[in-house]
């Protein structure tokens, strides 16, 4: 029998290995499986805020990558990538799938793989985490080429009505669950579900997607297809995508009105109001992911995270010194792809050490410390800067 295992395990297990960098638990020898391979002379320099025995998520159904080992991979492996979900996955055969489209339609369809395919389709590479990916792992993301059919292309053929206010993507994943009233609750079978506005939905770059670095989706990735939204969290990109209805009536079940929320205080005329907001676009984060050394030269290794708003600056900072600009890679300038950044520490002596970055994005959107964030409650959306120790030897 298989065990599935939710995305409710796979936060558990990530806040786990943060609350265990928070103790200072030290770093003196990092398991064989989580070493990344290294140029030639080149040796890791071990983070001290990781267990020695750190174990990442396996399996086929539960995974999360470790960042140390994407230093040169634009596009992790596709059996690497980070994979979660809320009701197992589903085993779908791709010879008799069909997708349906219904509601506010002139026309309902239902399309099989091969009649998208048929489709003018497109390309777009895009980098996106789990609203719940933080340190000191970070290893809820991943960066691809995806291929698929744009979503505005199946809706114009099915007809949207004018009186349409909210398109709902439906997974094949489903699963019971105990829906809350005024206190009582009703037990339900559910699909994973997740809507868009009308507007989102008809604008030019949401995907229906089918390939992923030009093979075919894996069943852990979504097969035989996933909705892609550019520039949101990983929750919004529906896999195992059935049916797409359209309505009037906004969308609000759990994973869209109670599951994806962030609580926060802010500040008005003096005083603190609390003012909960859906979880949609990324929010700007960068994270320094490896330290390596070859010899007396030192090199820091980062990952920028973003909603597609071109960047800045990314800044590097080394104990209590000032910011310096590290260096783009431009290999990972397309529009929404994870960006890599680099930073020579040259001058690096004896001893422990903190590195933590910052990204700046052309908004003037500048990553928040973790200060900054204590106003935030809940834990998702981690994006504040999170200062990594080293040990140099």
């Amino acid at each position: 029998m298989t065990t599935l295992s939710t995305r409710r395990d796979i936060l558990k297990g990530s806040l786990a290995l943060a609350s265990l960098g928070a103790f200072g638990l030290s770093c003196r020898g990092i398991p064989e499986e989580v070493i990344p391979v290294l140029a030639q002379n080149e040796t890791l320099v071990p983070f001290l805020d990781l267990p020695d025995e750190l174990r990442l998520v396996r399996g086929p159904e539960r995974r999360m990558i470790d960042i140390r080992k994407i230093d040169g991979q634009i596009y992790p492996p596709v059996d690497q990538w980070a994979t979660t979900q809320h009701y197992g996955h589903p085993v779908v055969d791709g010879t008799t799938y069909r997708l349906h489209v219904s509601g506010l339609v002139n026309e309902s369809l239902s399309l099989s793989l091969d009649d998208l395919r048929e489709m003018p389709s497109k390309d777009l590479v895009f980098g996106f985490e789990c609203s719940g990916n933080g340190g000191p792992v970070n290893g809820l993301c991943g960066n691809g080429s995806w291929t698929g059919v744009p979503l505005r292309t199946v809706l114009d053929r099915a007809g949207v009505s004018s009186s349409a206010r909210d398109v709902v993507f439906f997974g094949a994943d489903r699963g019971e669950e105990e829906v809350p009233f005024r206190g009582t609750t009703f037990p339900v079978d559910q699909q994973y579900g997740r809507s868009l506005s009308r507007e989102k939905a008809l604008s030019s770059e949401p995907l229906l997607v089918y390939a992923l670095n030009g093979e075919t989706l894996t069943r852990s990735q979504g097969f035989p297809l996933r909705l892609l939204v550019p520039g949101w969290y990983g929750m919004a990109q529906v896999k195992w995508l059935s049916e797409i209805h359209v309505q009037e009536d906004q969308y609000l079940g759990k994973h869209q009105a109670r599951q994806y929320r962030t609580l926060r205080g802010v500040m008005v005329n003096g005083e603190m109001k609390w003012k909960e907001t859906a979880i949609t676009r990324m929010r700007l984060k960068s994270f320094i992911a490896r330290v390596t050394h070859d010899g007396n030269r030192h090199k820091i290794f980062g990952v920028v995270l973003h909603d597609g708003t071109p960047l800045q600056s990314v800044e590097v900072k080394i104990d209590d010194g000032t910011w310096q600009p590290a260096a783009l890679d431009p290999r990972t300038n397309s529009k929404y792809s994870w960006k890599f950044f680099t930073l020579d520490w040259d001058d690096a002596t004896a001893g422990e050490h903190t590195v933590v970055s910052r990204v700046t994005d052309s908004a003037g959107n500048v990553q928040p410390t973790q200060a900054e964030q204590e106003t935030k409650k809940t834990f998702l959306e981690r994006n504040g800067q999170f200062p990594r120790k080293v040990l140099i030897a």
